[in-house]
């Protein structure tokens, strides 16, 4: 904190100063006057007037008419801008020049401009690759509360929301919550947590105020930007201190869990300052600040993954249904976790009508989510800016950001952030034709805790697995006086259980408040377990982990020196420094007994470093009078623990004339596993979750000595439906399969697209097309196995062990995955088939009357079925189908406008390790109007999202989402004013 207090304090002495230095700026002035009108001749307010090249700037009143105090030598060039027209200039050769400017509509995206497909400037229309842009424009009539729910209306576009505080895009398929294959830039900063793995781009990034510009670039952009971005690349850009002066301030007013809800309704409150200001065109400074608070959406869905008829819970026992299966794992529950074999024990000697059952299945009761995590969360961001202009087109910047949050995460399982932080340093030297950044981010969990280790402990501090399952089983064989029917078997499932738990503590409670409290304080999550050896006595939930992320990078345009073709040049390093914690990540120096033992100063050894290099270079050249543009890229990547390796693109633009533009692009990329899936070595007690490196492997032996998880499932359920003897097991052995997992290497992307932007209808009608077909290699996720400790797969030692999981608690013999007779991992490898998905999207915008715009769009996307299953679940996770129309007007009478929006999606199949299931179709309103007041610099809006709050949830296992009603008053350019010279 130290380096945040003197940056703040930095940021302080400048704004001290502001008063004298402006005073300084009145020296040898005069004053320049005029008018801006709209294209209906009506006087067009608040329209910024500045001089090009400098950040002299004024704004017109309520007439149009604007004054304009410069010192400027002559003659010089005007801009006029206004949210939603064509920039203009006007050329000024005296000072007594009369200015009288028009300014025309623009609904479309005609003359706009983008920066991330190639890395430098060029027309939309002429992008070598898909991409959206989203203008300020555009963001201020987006329906949603905040300029980062205007996402989920580009074309092509996924929204995963995991918290009101956590929102995660995504393109073209293979989507999850923390998506390691979409990148998120902040002015070029990375915004994926290093050690945490979710992209924080809407919780540490720029506040609703200095938003400029959203460019999103759906598909592979590895040939540019690196590994991490083969699947889209979404940068935020914000507003510059020298363009976008003077003092803003916003508050909204929402309201969320309206109607039947648990929480009833609940107030949501934002508040956001931005305050900029230039001084004699060389020395600039900007400070942002905003504070939200509220109740988050709640995962509350009890959906059972583990209905009895499978052969993972008890198809014998079909009278244990719904609310009375025995082997019920629910949605959003933990503690229950029958399908990963944990949480469970297995009675045998029950008889029901007089007849012998097999063993019966029964999971532990766990905990709701709900009543676990805490709904009030909170977001703190604070950013500072200070720049200087070494040259009118060189400028040496610094940049400070911190931010602050709680909410819910899913990586393996669902993480409560906390009071997580979040610091970037960023230094900035950006020329004409180039860039050279460098910046750190600084990472601390704070009081976060993960949610299973939490239940699973609230639930051992009770009773172990076999204590509890011998509750469970006396008291099931007792009911009725020893006699089990049919009629009565669910009734007796129930009492059992309520005898087994008795005694737990319970939801509301104080006992459970004051146990939460402590299991969520201590950083072990080894489970209480007198078959896990130096156990503590109540396991922990903590999440401690800090890490350092060292970035630096630099670009360099070469077309101005090599005359034959456009030639750009650049390569980047990064470090990634981490703390070990004892739970995620370990000094893998240390012996493997003591990896998760502190040290005597309280360490867990030492950095745990992570790192990686590139470099690229791109030559452009047009041909036939600028109708072709060639695109040709190369990038080189190396991580110490992998091979080299290059990527490359190429691609083709033939504009037939100005306003038809096709594309051909075709691109490699390769994606190196993330810090988690190359390091991670989760301590979680029954499953340990390991990192891809090989090394971690040595002496656990997952990789070559363990069997998979589905067919120990298969083996169990045929071992207990024939009496769960040793003899039973040996028969059944061929049902095991043996995992061979190979050692990770880096995921490969082939894809191949073609797109077309073209303007019609007398530039009224918007067309943007794409269709792409992707090939994965090497397709990187998550594998569960199983080691017999001690002894080899194959052998009848080995066979035996398997059996850990389901072992009668009667008998002694273990009864739960952390038995001296097996370890279970889960696995970051890479999957054995090679994947194709394809799709495409289409987006039409029409500018039909006026200022009414209707525009809408509609993308497919599909993964191609495989022939032979694969050792895991690749989770495609992506609807079929989807899109959205809004109708809107920003000024349908003066200084009052709307925007709807409705958006809808396909159902489709959610897979992922903590959760699989069915994700029903979406189909929801959104709705706002503003109105302006600009001799005031004021905007009012008031909307909502999903108006008729239709409740849905974005992936299995994810929060209920509903309607969320605002309100909000924007003031925007205050103390303006004429920034001089």
């Amino acid at each position: 904190m130290k380096i945040f207090t003197n940056s703040i304090k930095i940021i302080v002495l400048f704004l001290v100063l502001l008063p004298g230095l402006s005073y300084a700026q009145l020296n040898g002035s005069y004053i320049l006057s005029g008018k801006v009108n709209d294209d209906q001749g009506k006087p067009l307010v608040g329209a910024t007037v500045s001089i090009k090249g400098t950040s002299n700037k004024t704004s017109t009143d309520t007439t149009g008419k604007f004054s304009l105090t410069t010192s400027a030598k002559l003659p010089y060039t005007l801009v006029f801008t206004a949210v939603g027209y064509q920039p203009q200039e006007f050329y000024i050769k005296n000072a007594n020049s009369a200015v009288n400017i028009t300014l025309t509509t623009q609904s479309l995206l005609v003359n706009e401009v983008v920066v991330t497909a190639s890395r430098k400037e060029e027309k939309l229309l002429r992008s070598p690759v898909a991409i959206e842009k989203l203008s300020i424009t555009a963001l201020k009539q987006s329906p949603g509360p905040s300029f980062y729910d205007a996402l989920e209306n580009v074309k092509g576009v996924q929204m995963t929301t995991t918290s009101i505080t956590l929102k995660v895009p995504n393109t073209r398929g293979f989507n999850s919550p923390n998506n390691f294959r979409f990148m998120q830039l902040v002015d070029g900063v990375d915004m994926q947590s290093a050690t945490l793995g979710v992209p924080l781009g809407n919780a540490i990034g720029p506040t609703e105020l200095d938003i400029a510009s959203i460019e999103i670039t759906p598909g592979a952009a590895a040939a540019l930007y690196g590994t991490n971005a083969i699947n889209g690349l979404s940068n935020l850009f914000t507003k510059d201190a020298f363009k976008y002066q003077g003092l803003s301030f916003y508050h909204r007013q929402g309201l969320n869990h309206v109607g039947k809800d648990r929480l009833g309704a609940s107030s949501i409150t934002e508040d956001a300052l931005r305050f900029a200001k230039a001084f004699n065109d060389k020395f600039a400074v900007k400070v942002n600040f905003s504070y939200m608070q509220g109740q988050d959406w709640q995962s509350d869905t009890r959906n059972d993954q583990n209905p009895t008829n499978l052969k993972s819970a008890n198809p014998a026992y079909p009278e244990l249904t719904g609310t009375s299966n025995a082997a019920y794992d629910g949605w959003n529950k933990y503690g229950d976790d029958a399908l990963a074999g944990s949480n469970t024990v297995s009675i045998k000697g029950i008889t029901v009508d007089g007849k012998a059952r097999p063993n019966l299945l029964v999971a532990r009761t766990g905990y709701n989510e709900v009543d676990l995590v805490d709904p009030h969360v909170k977001n703190l961001k604070l950013d500072g800016t200070l720049a200087y202009k070494l040259s009118p087109t060189t400028t040496l910047s610094y940049t400070y950001r911190y931010g602050k949050l709680d909410g819910v995460f899913q990586r393996g399982n669902k993480i409560s952030l906390q009071g997580a932080t979040v610091q970037n340093h960023k230094v900035e030297l950006k020329g004409k034709d180039f860039l050279v950044r460098g910046y750190e981010s600084i990472e601390n969990t704070g009081n976060s805790f993960n949610v299973k280790p939490l239940a699973d402990n609230l639930d051992l501090n009770h009773a172990s697995n076999s204590a509890w399952g011998t509750l469970y089983g006396n008291a099931l064989k007792a009911y009725n006086g020893g006699v089990l029917t049919s009629a009565n078997l669910a009734a007796a499932e129930q009492a059992a259980r309520a005898a087994a738990d008795k005694g737990r503590v319970e939801p509301g409670t104080p006992e459970f408040d004051a146990l939460r409290k402590t299991i969520i304080g201590i950083n072990n999550w080894d489970i209480k377990s007198s078959l896990i050896p130096n156990a503590p006595a109540t396991g922990g939930a903590a999440l401690w982990q800090k890490s350092h992320l060292y970035n630096g990078e630099a670009q360099w345009d070469l077309s101005s020196k090599v005359k034959f073709v456009d030639l750009l040049v650049g390569g980047d390093v990064r470090v990634y420094s981490i703390t070990p914690d004892g739970n995620n990540f370990v000094d893998f120096t240390r012996p493997i007994a003591d990896r998760n033992t502190p040290l005597a100063d309280g360490s867990f050894g030492k950095d745990v470093i992570y790192k990686k290099y590139g470099a690229f270079t791109q030559v452009t050249k047009t041909f036939f009078d600028e109708k072709l543009k060639l695109f040709g890229s190369i990038r080189w990547d190396h991580n110490p623990y992998f091979d080299p390796k290059f990527t490359p693109r190429l691609a083709a633009v033939y504009t037939v004339n100005q306003n038809h533009n096709f594309r051909f692009t075709f691109q490699n990329g390769y994606r190196f596993p993330s810090l988690f899936e190359a390091l991670s070595y989760v301590n979680n007690g029954r499953v340990k979750r390991v990192g891809s490196l090989p090394f971690i492997n040595e002496g656990l032996g997952y990789l070559g000595n363990s069997y998979t998880q589905t067919s120990v499932v298969a083996f169990n359920a045929a071992v207990n439906a024939a009496g769960g003897s040793d003899q039973a097991a040996l028969a059944n052995r061929n049902l095991l399969q043996v995992a061979n997992l190979p050692p990770a290497r880096p995921e490969q992307i082939t894809s191949f697209e073609v797109g077309y932007k073209g303007i019609v209808a007398d530039n009224k009608v918007f067309i943007d097309i794409d269709a792409y077909t992707n090939r994965y290699d090497g397709f990187l996720g998550q594998v569960q196995v199983f080691v017999p400790n001690g002894v080899t797969v194959g052998s009848d030692a080995a066979v035996l062990a398997m059996l850990d999981i389901n072992r009668d608690p009667t008998t002694g013999t273990s009864s739960n995955a952390a038995s001296q007779g097996q370890a279970r991992y889960r696995v970051y490898t890479n999957a054995k088939n090679i994947y194709h998905n394809y799709g495409s999207s289409a987006g039409v915008t029409y500018n039909f009357y006026q200022h009414y715009t209707i525009s809408g769009n509609v993308s497919y996307n599909k993964l191609k079925a495989q022939k032979a299953s694969d050792i895991f679940v690749t989770g495609f996770n992506t609807p079929e189908w989807s899109g959205n129309v809004s109708f809107g007007n920003r000024e349908v009478v003066k200084n009052f406008g709307f925007n709807v929006v409705y958006k809808w999606q396909q159902s489709y199949l959610w897979e992922s390790p903590l959760v699989t299931g069915t994700v029903p179709s979406i189909k929801t309103v959104d709705a706002q109007v503003t109105y302006r007041v600009p001799q005031y610099y004021t905007t009012f809006k008031a909307g909502a999202t999903d108006i008729f709050n239709k409740r849905y949830y974005q992936y299995a296992g994810g929060p209920t989402i509903g309607g969320l009603y605002y309100v909000s008053v924007t003031l925007d350019g205050l103390l303006a004013g004429n920034n001089n010279k």
